[in-house]
């Protein structure tokens, strides 16, 4: 299944939901503005996830409170949002997760070496990130935001590295942990690799 055959909604075999004529009278009529969100999640599933995301995150500033060392940073809040809130998304799935950051932290240190540390080498760097990304079918938004980052704050990267993959590899974790707690809830991964 391709990223975009799994984000589109499905296709009304009526018509247009305005559309004139005997096919759009015959089913409920919604506003123009209720567009094709996703339904809102029952509390207890929203509860799980939110909960679950804000744990791991609180984990990684422990860690990073004990390393003397930030761990948390803002690319990993967004991984962390994906994996609980969104777990059976490509963008979520592990492969896309600790590879698409590694991906995104290697073209930050090389578009940094080449162009400095300014936004526009910045910018560079988060495309240079989703192209490389995407040919290693790998998607994962927040890796262009972990470029951005190495980039314009230039952290040492034989410290960063290992705590960006250990970071990567405990979101994974406690998804494919929070997944198996709450009965009902979607089971994560959907793949591994």
């Amino acid at each position: 299944m391709s990223t975009d055959a799994a984000l589109r909604p499905e296709t009304d075999t009526k018509g247009p939901i305005d559309a004139p004529g005997p096919s759009s009278t015959t089913g409920p009529r919604r506003p123009r503005f209720a567009g094709r969100a996703p339904a809102m999640p029952r509390p207890a599933a929203a509860f799980h996830s939110v909960t679950a995301a804000t744990a791991a995150l609180l984990g990684l500033v422990a860690i990073g409170a004990a390393l003397h060392e930030p761990v948390l940073i803002p690319p990993l809040a967004a991984s962390a949002a994906l994996v609980h809130c969104a777990p059976t998304l490509p963008l979520a799935q592990p492969r896309s997760v600790v590879i698409g950051h590694l991906l995104g932290a290697a073209a930050g240190y090389a578009v940094a070496a080449a162009a400095g540390g300014s936004a526009w080498a910045a910018a560079v760097a988060a495309g240079v990130t989703l192209a490389l990304t995407t040919l290693a079918r790998t998607p994962h938004s927040p890796a262009c935001a972990t470029s951005v980052v190495i980039v314009l704050q230039s952290p040492a990267p034989d410290r960063f590295v290992p705590l960006l993959f250990g970071a990567t590899v405990l979101l994974v974790l406690t998804a494919f942990t929070a997944s198996r707690i709450r009965r009902g809830a979607p089971r994560y991964p959907a793949y591994w690799w």
